[in-house]
């Protein structure tokens, strides 16, 4: 990191560019030398990365320590974990202040705001450094990680989902519980393979490819028809989406939907975020970007007001690197390539 611009290492390198209180809202750039970035994950305003070797990296905002550094201070660039060294790190998840993170061997760890028991340590207690969240073992072997405002959810690699944290909505699909400290189990009868957390509600995707959502109602955000919403605290299967759906993301106040043949999108779009050619204000039904159709989309991504789709041969915003990852939250956007 560090090097001059005009020497690119061949491992890798992060990009950023978007809105941010800390730092000036201009593009940056960080180099990578013999260290390939992997995993990405952005919060409001700070953002995690996880390295080839396993290491793990955070900057940005850190009012609540969500960065994990045994401090609150602000971080202008990407700063190694080193209490996390010893561990071989492998996901990590931003949410609006706090930060999780799992390790090859099935551990998970929190760290940051806690005031809902976003941090499953039982307790509210916020916390400036990285903490074992005990209920996981390593019988439970990590897949996904996602985190909400003050939502968290741990996927497993058996189709077992867990969530805690804020449930004022439903968005953790305990029914009749405002808050929960510690992981609970989310269950519909079938393994899930997908998982991710919006501001104020979530989706999932089962094995057989069918969409969830559960959470605030509000906006058309998850996709269900008027008659469904008095349900909203549990999660419910989303119809009008005839193929099998592959991932999801939810962002604000929208959602975004993969299947194995176009990109479906509904809720809030007044900032263009729904990418259908309009500024449809808001929408419960979903529909398809057309104009992508052609496509072959690998990764969909959301932030609050604002969508990004990767396809699977990369995106050529960056003349001469190939995308390997991009991620965004908040009004900030993360990207990770790496050299011809």
């Amino acid at each position: 990191m560090g090097e001059p611009e005009e020497v690119v290492p061949g491992s890798g390198a992060v990009f950023t560019f978007g809105k941010t209180k800390f730092a000036e809202n201009i593009p940056s750039k960080f180099w990578f030398k013999n260290d390939i970035p992997t995993f990405l994950s952005c919060g409001d305003e700070h953002t995690a990365i996880v390295t080839g070797n396993n290491k793990l990296y955070m900057f940005g905002s850190n009012n609540w320590g969500q960065l994990g550094l045994g401090s609150k201070s602000t971080v202008n660039k990407p700063t190694c974990v080193k209490a996390l060294k010893p561990e071989k790190v492998k996901f990590a998840a931003c949410g609006r202040s706090h930060t999780l993170v799992s390790t090859e061997e099935g551990k998970v760890y929190a760290a940051g705001g806690n005031n809902e028991g976003q941090l499953g340590l039982g307790d509210t207690d916020e916390r400036n450094s990285f903490h074992l969240i005990s209920f996981f073992t390593c019988q439970r072997k990590i897949k996904q990680l996602s985190a909400g405002s003050n939502t968290s959810a741990a996927l497993t690699e058996d189709g077992e989902l867990f969530m805690w944290g804020d449930n004022s909505e439903g968005q953790i699909g305990l029914k009749n519980i405002t808050n929960v400290c510690v992981p609970q189990q989310v269950t519909v009868g079938k393994p899930i393979s997908w998982i991710s957390c919006g501001y104020y509600h979530s989706a999932f995707v089962t094995t057989e490819g069918e969409l969830y959502t559960f959470g605030e109602p509000e906006c058309g955000k998850l996709g269900l028809p008027n008659q469904l919403l008095v349900n909203h605290r549990m999660p419910q299967p989303v119809p009008g989406i005839p193929e099998k759906v592959v991932q999801v993301a939810c962002g604000g106040g929208h959602t975004v939907v993969l299947t194995e043949k176009a990109v479906y999108t509904f809720g809030l779009g007044q900032f263009g975020q729904l990418g259908l050619g309009t500024f449809l204000f808001e929408t419960s039904v979903p529909k398809v970007i057309e104009h992508i159709k052609d496509l072959k989309i690998s990764s969909i991504f959301c932030g609050e007001n604002h969508t990004a789709l990767i396809t699977d041969t990369g995106i050529s915003t960056f003349v001469s690197f190939f995308l390997k990852k991009l991620l965004l939250n908040g009004a900030h956007l993360m990207v990770s390539s790496w050299g011809n």
